[in-house]
């Protein structure tokens, strides 16, 4: 079974129709054998199902065969007497809701007949969101890492028989905003941890979190978690995330803890988890792109940092007239150099930046999914195009 060519979703239900492993599997153990293949902290080292040893799958493949895996052992553990239509059927609408702006999935869709042949489509398309230039760098170790949220949504979906994009986005909010203050728990953060946790913090879409030091659980909603999956998730992929630099310090220990009593779990599970991302790391560790640097906050910015440079230089003269024409914009930019901006003003000048950025089609890079990480750096190397007037009370 190659997941990489045409017909692989039929081959692989024909193979598990077989040995009937598929179909047993309880949710409790299909998180733990994600857990322990890589799926759950964005990098599958394996296949949680066996297959034949001679066969060598790529990292892609084999996060399409735990993705798959994982939505079929829902199916088979949400729903009763389900049929291999049925679940392809569910899984094809459930990825149509999740397709808000219609243009991620529908155009796959539109061009294929066969219902397993979309599917596959669709999957593929969906373990692509970290082909990008963030690629090996830190969003790779969000990007695949948030997949299991389709797992959940899927169960939701399944179980109240509604639209689950309202979940999911929420469940999205809620880790990455979680993540974000576990980044900003370290006790001693460098230039780089501190840019890290800028970036992070403007690549959250709902933005409800306070950037500001005092940021607490009080600004996010754990207590509507109550599933002991979303638990354990919640609290493993921020385990990952505080061990961005393979060490952890006490600052982030004790928000570990603080975050296991929140989510009311025990103790010893919260301790296991860290042990968990800890071995993983070590045992994979020359597997992991992100972990395959010194230092990837450094790596991310000067890779990120060249990037931006480049598009910048290369539209100096449209984005100064851009700049120059949007008065409300260059006001707001003047004063930043001169004290802090309030967060409504940042938001303004979040927005501005980004209509600018619509009009240069070589800045798109800036509006797609994930873009907003670059508005710092874009902010950055806009005084170097504007008049020295503009810098005189720096």
């Amino acid at each position: 079974m190659n997941p990489s060519t045409l017909g692989w979703i039929d081959k692989f239900l024909r193979e598990q129709e077989e040995n009937k492993i598929l179909y047993s599997i309880s949710l409790d153990r299909l998180y733990l054998d994600l857990k322990k293949a890589g799926f759950i902290y964005g990098t599958s080292i394996e296949t949680i199902l066996p297959h034949n040893p001679s066969i060598t799958y790529s990292e892609e493949e084999r996060t399409k065969i735990n993705l798959f895996t994982a939505l079929i052992v829902t199916y088979h553990d949400t729903i009763e007497n389900g049929s291999k239509d049925d679940c392809i059927d569910a899984l094809i609408h459930f990825y149509g809701f999740l397709d808000t702006k219609k243009s991620l999935f529908s155009f796959v869709n539109a061009l294929t007949t066969s219902k397993s042949e979309k599917l596959e489509k669709i999957i593929h398309t969906r373990i692509q969101t970290n082909e990008s230039i963030f690629k090996k760098n830190f969003s790779h170790l969000l990007t695949n890492a948030l997949l299991f949220i389709d797992i959940l949504a899927f169960e939701h979906y399944l179980i109240h028989d509604k639209d689950p994009i309202e979940y999911a986005a929420k469940l999205e909010e809620t880790l990455t905003n979680t993540v974000f203050l576990a980044l900003n728990s370290k006790e001693k953060k460098d230039d780089y941890d501190e840019l890290l946790v800028k970036l992070f913090a403007s690549s959250v879409r709902y933005t409800s979190v306070s950037t500001e030091e005092e940021a607490s659980f009080d600004h996010i909603d754990l207590d509507e978690y109550t599933d002991d999956l979303e638990k354990r998730y919640i609290l493993d992929l921020t385990c990952l995330a505080v061990w961005n630099d393979i060490k952890l310090d006490k600052g982030e220990q004790d928000f570990i803890s603080a975050l296991g009593a929140v989510l009311t779990l025990p103790n010893s599970l919260v301790l296991d988890s860290l042990k968990d991302v800890y071995t993983f790391i070590e045992n994979h560790k020359e597997n992991i792109t992100f972990f395959n640097y010194s230092h990837p906050a450094l790596h991310f910015y000067q890779q990120t940092s060249r990037t931006v440079s480049v598009l910048i230089l290369r539209n100096k003269k449209r984005l100064i007239k851009e700049i120059s024409e949007s008065k409300d914009l260059m006001i707001l930019l003047g004063q930043s150099a001169m004290r802090d901006l309030s967060k409504e003003e940042k938001k303004q000048v979040k927005q501005q930046l980004l209509d600018i950025c619509k009009t240069i089609p070589s800045l798109a890079i800036f509006i797609l999914p994930g873009g907003s990480l670059l508005l710092p750096l874009l902010v950055k190397f806009i005084p170097q195009l504007l008049p020295s007037a503009f810098n005189e009370n720096k």
